[in-house]
């Protein structure tokens, strides 16, 4: 298709392109088949491929068209002249499940979930303004305990939390400590850190009833006595109340954005501090003005996200609605008028998508 008259008309083929993409790859990574080739490691027929992964072969057919198109999965052909499918090593190192941190794989599946959770109550809110509550989100919620296991179950312990106040952090939480994870859905780092550090107590609280019970399962199954789980609204934390001054440490993943009042929540996790305790806010690494953010490289698909889940849930009863893009300038000047007047802030080792907001009481 010729662009020469409109150069637009050539992006927007792209777009059409991509976007459909994304939907395929983000089936395929769903159902294990980039994985199934990446442990293949070598050239293999439809028929292969479909009984190591147990995958019908019309819908694999199907898929690998996309995926051959597209330049995702090559096709080559021997001497028989039958087609055979290899993903090259270098694709699978940031697609298939192994690439652990590195994995973008996953994030495929994050654009068409929200599309199914929420898309129409999206465009109603065009009109209305209405928030949209973390019920209409279910599987979207599944889909961040995934992201949780790829984002933290290689960095968290052996590298993100050795990197907090030079060290510090870890040798008081293998001496014990108390700890608090806020907004922690369904506990993946929260479990990770209870087994890592079993002198310390972990506290998680988060407003998802669900994904709390799936986090006390987890952490049940895997024989867990140093975590607890409680559902608390974070905002409801700022005035006295029973678990005032109690922690030494509070973490917070991707969870400020999200909240209805974020202010009052950073002044709750200030109140339950104790004298000079830590607070590490984990955010989105981006600009609180949309120019400073026209060159992200993923900025585009960040508003996204946040267009269609983090700022609607923040919007719920006439929540602040702040979305996920807020931006540091305007996080630091929040963590201030939390209380907090010693705030760091720095790149996290291994993480492009965050910054480390590292605060002391």
């Amino acid at each position: 298709m010729s662009d020469d008259a409109n150069p637009f008309q050539g992006k927007m083929v792209d777009i059409l392109n991509y976007g459909a993409l994304n939907l395929a790859m983000g089936i395929g990574y769903r159902s294990g088949v980039f994985d199934v080739l990446d442990d293949q490691n070598r050239p293999c027929t439809v028929d292969e491929i479909c009984s190591a992964g147990g995958l019908n072969r019309r819908y694999m057919q199907e898929w690998l068209g996309v995926m051959v198109c597209a330049g995702i999965v090559d096709l080559v052909r021997g001497d028989d002249d039958e087609p055979r499918f290899f993903l090259p090593k270098s694709h699978g190192d940031v697609l298939a499940r192994r690439a652990g941190s590195a994995n973008l794989g996953v994030y495929t599946q994050e654009i068409p979930l929200l599309t199914t959770c929420a898309m129409a109550r999206v465009v109603q809110g065009f009109q209305t303004g209405d928030g949209i509550p973390y019920e209409q989100y279910p599987d979207f919620h599944d889909f961040m305990g995934q992201l949780g296991e790829a984002k933290h179950r290689q960095v968290l312990v052996d590298v993100f939390l050795p990197s907090v106040d030079g060290g510090r952090i870890v040798k008081a939480l293998q001496r014990g400590i108390q700890v608090c994870d806020l907004g922690c859905a369904q506990g993946v780092a929260t479990i990770l850190m209870a087994q890592a550090f079993p002198a310390s107590r972990f506290t998680g609280i988060d407003i998802s009833g669900e994904a709390l019970d799936t986090a006390r399962f987890d952490a049940q199954a895997k024989g867990l006595t140093n975590v607890g789980f409680e559902q608390r609204d974070a905002a409801g934390l700022r005035h006295s109340n029973d678990l005032s001054g109690r922690f030494d440490y509070i973490t917070a993943f991707d969870a400020i954005h999200d909240q209805t009042r974020p202010l009052e929540a950073l002044q709750g996790i200030y109140e339950i501090l104790k004298d000079d305790g830590a607070f590490s806010m984990i955010d989105i690494a981006a600009e609180s003005s949309l120019d400073g953010n026209r060159n992200h490289p993923m900025g585009a698909f960040l508003y996204t996200v946040s267009l269609m889940h983090c700022m609607p849930v923040g919007l719920v009863d006439d929540g602040a609605g702040l979305g996920m893009m807020w931006g540091r300038q305007l996080a630091e000047r929040m963590l201030g008028q939390a209380g907090f007047r010693r705030v760091a802030v720095m790149e996290i080792p291994d993480d492009a998508f965050n910054l480390h907001f590292f605060c002391r009481k």
